[in-house]
């Protein structure tokens, strides 16, 4: 069993390293807690909150490519259940780069707000309690 305290990586790949870095450092208010370069043919970056147990990975490779993302369903979902931070997370995301879309799932489309990034993969804010 994982314990309840292990911390979870999100890793994925990119085409956009340094760009991606910022629209997710900028829009979603995480910090750049580490990262490599030219570690067999890969770098990346890792973002998040320190001390907090999980974070996202973003890498890429320096001969291969990673293309855009698989579905419309590639989500990274917050729960925001205050307006005000809800409406500031709105705003702050909206200004890094990110692009309102439709969701693909209209479950979304109830009091959330579905955004993508350069590379395709979609982030909602919901404004409202996580259901778990």
């Amino acid at each position: 069993m994982i314990p309840i305290d292990a911390v979870m990586r999100v890793g994925r790949p990119t085409d956009n390293l340094e760009q991606i870095t910022k629209m997710y450092a900028d829009g979603l208010g995480f910090e750049v807690i580490g990262g490599f370069d030219g570690h067999g043919d890969f770098s990346g970056r890792m973002l998040g909150h320190p001390k907090q147990h999980y974070h996202l990975e973003f890498t890429t490779h320096s001969k291969e490519k990673a293309g855009r993302a698989p579905t419309l369903e590639n989500l990274l979902v917050y729960y925001v259940p205050d307006d005000l931070e809800f409406a500031a997370a709105i705003d702050k995301i909206s200004g890094a780069g990110f692009i309102k879309v439709d969701s693909f799932n209209p479950y979304w489309e109830g009091g959330a707000q579905t955004f993508e990034d350069v590379d395709g993969y979609r982030v909602v804010i919901n404004n409202g309690e996580s259901p778990f």
